[in-house]
């Protein structure tokens, strides 16, 4: 036996010698991230092919959370489909209220009242702060900060208790409806809400100082996964998906809802690393970007709250008749900016009280969409930062 051994030795020296010259090879794998995976933030099926480290390939799976919610709003009277319409970005359920019923109201000519607009825009402005933080919150989870999630939650629960003390719920609200708001805001509701704010701008600061400019959080998520602005507008990105790649694009700003005009308001978009508070490194259309782009957003969510608080006219909040509609026999399409992006709703009537088509575009539907192009050729690492940064609520992709 060690005569063999050691009459081997010399070709397996030569193999070596081979492999260093280029023979060897390595083997792709195909490596499945989710449905249940804490950083694909829902049940998304993400199909890696790998080499080692190297992601070559990431093609998403959906459809776990499919509920047929359009063919639903074709079975319904329209008040009846906002509660489904919560479900569908259930982070955001005040912006798709919002959404539907604007569309519904521009099909049937409803006129909501100055006081339900303004309502409309502080409900779906906390709701932006809110679905921020748990954006926020999460994104540090998925890089390994724990800390940042138990703030950003801390000051999220706190929005959810001003929901609650208007609607009486906390996560599906169906409180902007057909018409404007379904309650007026209860009796010290509007000093509360003032409160919050006080408290809320003070910890922005510490968001920052806790992740935005965490030095080894900013290596995680600078020049990386970077979304040039041609890409972002050929894929359909919006939000701050869109926003973080250098355009200014606000449907806010760009075609006002809801008396959004009388607002003033930044919009902040993704800026190169070295210019500002901006660190050295980040690129413009990276992680740190759309990281970044949704922190400075909920800054300009309070300059929004705080004027419509100081100018919250008196008067209905809601107009008359909005449970017994007729839908005319026409169509309409309505978009609002969600907190991920732009949601739209397709309308059509037929002259009859249930819609003949509903359809939703979901802007994390196309925001998704991406990922295919952007996570090629990148570390297995990378990916979770990837699909972090741009913020899926799977309920609203599947629909």
């Amino acid at each position: 036996m060690s005569e063999t051994t050691l009459e081997s030795t010399p070709d397996v020296m030569i193999d070596l010698d081979r492999s260093a010259q280029g023979d060897l090879r390595t083997e792709e794998m195909l490596v499945n991230m989710g449905p249940q995976h804490p950083s694909t933030h829902g049940v998304l099926r993400i199909v890696l092919r790998t080499d080692g480290e190297m992601v070559l390939e990431a093609i998403p799976h959906i459809g776990y959370l499919h509920r047929c919610a359009e063919k639903i709003g074709e079975n319904l009277q329209p008040y009846q489909y906002i509660p489904y319409t919560d479900r569908m970005d259930y982070l955001a359920g005040m912006n798709n209220n919002q959404g539907y019923a604007l569309a519904v109201e521009r099909l049937c000519g409803i006129q909501v009242p100055p006081r339900g607009q303004a309502i409309r825009v502080i409900f779906a402005e906390l709701n932006r702060v809110a679905s921020h933080l748990v954006s926020l919150g999460t994104y540090g989870l998925d890089m390994g900060a724990f800390t940042p999630f138990l703030y950003c939650f801390r000051e999220r629960e706190m929005i959810l208790d001003l929901f609650e003390a208007a609607c009486g719920a906390r996560l599906t609200y169906s409180y902007l409806t057909i018409g404007g708001a379904h309650d007026d805001p209860p009796d010290g509701w509007v000093d509360r809400c003032r409160e919050f704010l006080d408290y809320f701008e003070t910890k922005i600061d510490d968001y920052n100082n806790l992740l935005s400019f965490n030095h080894i959080f900013v290596k995680r998520t600078s020049n990386v996964g970077v979304i040039s602005l041609d890409d972002a507008i050929a894929w359909g990105l919006t939000g701050p998906c869109l926003r973080a790649s250098g355009i200014r694009w606000d449907l806010r700003k760009i075609l006002p809802y809801d008396g959004y005009e009388k607002y003033d308001f930044d919009v902040p978009i993704g800026r190169p690393g070295g210019t500002g508070e901006i660190p050295h490194g980040v690129v413009v259309g990276d992680c740190w970007s759309r990281y970044y782009v949704r922190v400075l957003e909920m800054t300009q969510s309070v300059r929004i709250i705080r004027q419509a608080l100081d100018q919250l006219p008196s008067g209905d909040f809601r107009a008359p008749k909005c449970t017994s509609l007729k839908l005319p026999a026409n169509e309409v399409y309505v978009e609002v900016e969600n907190p991920r992006g732009q949601l739209g709703f397709l309308v059509v009537g037929d002259g009859s009280a249930i819609p003949s088509r509903v359809k939703a575009r979901g802007p994390c539907f196309c925001n998704l969409s991406i990922t295919t192009h952007v996570c090629r050729n990148v570390l297995l690492a990378d990916v979770p930062a990837i699909i972090g940064s741009i913020d899926v609520g799977m309920g609203e992709v599947d629909r």
